[in-house]
């Protein structure tokens, strides 16, 4: 089977840098790309479970179980069996960080635990490899878990670069503004 790079890079970012927001980029980029896909619904439920593990960690447990109940809702053994995965141990493991996610809603210290989607497909573990080091990720870090003071990491999606989205909000904002009123007087 062919496997799509920006799955391939997926992988890494989920197992060797655990850059869930990266992973969720990722995947929606390819995601986006590719609407016809007949893998799309996968291809959710993968940003899902990453987006789940990102807010997991960052203790937003609502967050995390809504995530991973509509990554459940997508996700099956056979559809990860499909992409090279353990798909049996990726769902028994999507199922404990949803009951673990909802039963921690309102402890003050959530046991934050990294998911592992194992690979057992030799070609797509070797293409894992290939990833980690043509971009100098250390695969000695594969399925290790997150560094949890690197707080670039858990709170990526505030430090990313917006201006692009603020500049357009404010064009839309001032052109309505220009627009005369409908409005009888």
């Amino acid at each position: 089977m062919k496997y799509p790079e920006n799955y391939v890079a997926y992988l890494v970012e989920f197992h060797a840098t655990r850059d869930f927001f990266e992973c969720h980029e990722l995947l929606e980029a390819y995601w986006k790309e590719h609407p016809a896909d007949e893998q799309a619904l996968i291809w959710v439920g993968l940003i899902q479970l990453a987006v789940g593990q990102y807010h997991e960690r960052r203790g937003n447990l609502a967050g995390a179980a809504k995530m991973y109940e509509q990554a459940l809702g997508k996700l099956t053994v056979e559809a990860l069996d499909s992409l090279g995965l353990d798909g049996a141990a990726a769902i028994i493991e999507l199922e404990a960080a949803l009951s673990r996610s909802k039963q921690l809603e309102d402890a003050p210290s959530p046991a934050y635990k990294d998911m592992n989607l194992v690979v057992v497909d030799a070609q797509l573990q070797l293409l894992c490899e290939q990833e980690c080091a043509e971009r100098g990720v250390a695969q000695s870090k594969w399925g290790l878990p997150s560094d949890r003071t690197d707080e670039a990491l858990i709170h990526r999606h505030t430090l990313r670069d917006r201006s692009d989205v603020i500049a357009a909000r404010e064009e839309a904002i001032a052109a309505r503004k220009k627009k005369p009123s409908t409005h009888n007087r």
